[in-house]
């Protein structure tokens, strides 16, 4: 499989409603598409890289000129027997996970299509369904939030997530606790407390959740391991994982019980398995996460989901709870049961719609190898 040239293109897609985490509100993505043409075959990745550099120090506008003069020159002429054999060609480049991994796995799924296969089994996925939750931001009121909650559960979803951030936690927790008893429920604050919020963090544990998520600062596992000695709820750990390594030291410093796996945020499809990997030897369960993802990108989420130790439902969820039209087709559905089939369509299982794409575009270069 040779990787004769790479195309990077910035999409501009409205959200049908706005979605707001500690960080801020955002409205409408900007996406970036990576398209490896690789022996007359198209594999299409999503670099998953925000408008600004909050979640993470990437962002649109480090990610392209990264892929442009580092990262896809790194691999154009290349011929490889398999994907993974992308993710040591820019092994050089420190940092830039989520640029890495939309071009990483635009070639995985060029691979899958050379091939034939789908690229859940391609992965090595093993199920033909995966369970389905939502994350829903911060609202404009909680009952607001409530009456968001009442849709998705009746659309099926099997676990509900809610964003918090101090000003925005117990009261709103309890109000949902006192609606829905017994529903699955999570929240994620992105980093919003710190260690000296541990009495203000032992509330969270009257509402019986699932876990809570990333609650110190992004890049942290050892003050994690602090406070989860002194909760009952379990954390879950989703910016400090940045690759196996930092999962191997959370879980042997018992920092969290639950990983969250981010394609884009571990460096591509090669790393996430190794994550993958490290937590189903030592029996911590993960799910995968979501950034807002296009449905390339979702598609991806999709495939991931499928390894054996993906326990917990994620956050892939429909299409049509973020786009009024996905760049896929058919686009990513939820059954009212809550489950989304997988595809045995070789390639992510989605056609790509390239025409609709050119339309929302608003640049695009192609990068040949010189």
């Amino acid at each position: 499989m040779k990787i004769e040239a790479i195309t990077l293109r910035e999409l501009n897609m409205p959200l049908v409603h706005f979605f707001e985490t500690s960080f801020g509100r955002t409205y409408s993505r900007r996406i970036l598409l990576v398209t490896a043409h690789c022996d007359g075959v198209d594999g299409w990745g999503e670099c998953v890289a925000g408008e600004d550099p909050f979640y993470s120090s990437e962002w649109v506008e480090s990610a392209w000129p990264t892929i442009k003069h580092y990262l896809a020159p790194a691999v154009l002429g290349k011929s490889l027997n398999s994907a993974r054999e992308s993710a040591p060609l820019m092994a050089r480049v420190r940092g830039h996970r989520m640029a890495k991994a939309a071009l990483e796995n635009a070639v995985w799924d060029a691979e899958a299509r050379q091939k034939e296969q789908p690229l859940w089994r391609l992965l090595g996925g093993t199920r033909r369904e995966i369970e389905c939750g939502v994350s829903i931001g911060i609202q404009d009121s909680i009952d607001q939030l409530l009456q968001k909650i009442e849709i998705e559960l009746a659309a099926g979803y099997r676990r509900i997530k809610v964003k918090v951030k101090p000003g925005w936690d117990v009261n709103v927790l309890e109000r949902i606790r006192s609606r829905w008893s017994d529903i699955v429920l999570s929240c994620d604050a992105n980093s919003a407390y710190t260690p000296d919020q541990v009495e203000h963090l032992r509330k969270f544990d009257q509402f019986n959740l699932l876990m809570i998520e990333q609650p110190l600062w992004n890049d942290d596992i050892y003050y994690h391991a602090r406070l989860q000695r002194e909760l009952r709820s379990a954390i879950c750990l989703d910016e400090s994982i940045r690759h196996a390594r930092d999962a191997a030291a959370a879980i042997e410093t018992g920092a969290c019980r639950i990983i969250n796996v981010k394609v884009g945020r571990v460096g591509g499809f090669t790393e996430a398995l190794k994550v993958h990997e490290v937590c189903r030897l030592t029996n911590i369960p993960v799910w995968c996460g979501g950034m807002l993802e296009s449905g390339i990108g979702r598609s991806h989420n999709v495939a991931l989901s499928t390894l054996e130790n993906f326990r917990l439902p994620g956050d892939v969820s429909a299409s049509k709870r973020y786009w009024k039209e996905d760049i896929i087709d058919p686009e990513v559905k939820v059954s009212p049961q809550g489950m989304i089939a997988v595809r045995d369509v070789p390639g992510t299982g989605y056609r790509v719609r390239e025409g609709l794409i050119e339309k929302l575009t608003v640049r695009k270069e192609t990068i040949r190898a010189s």
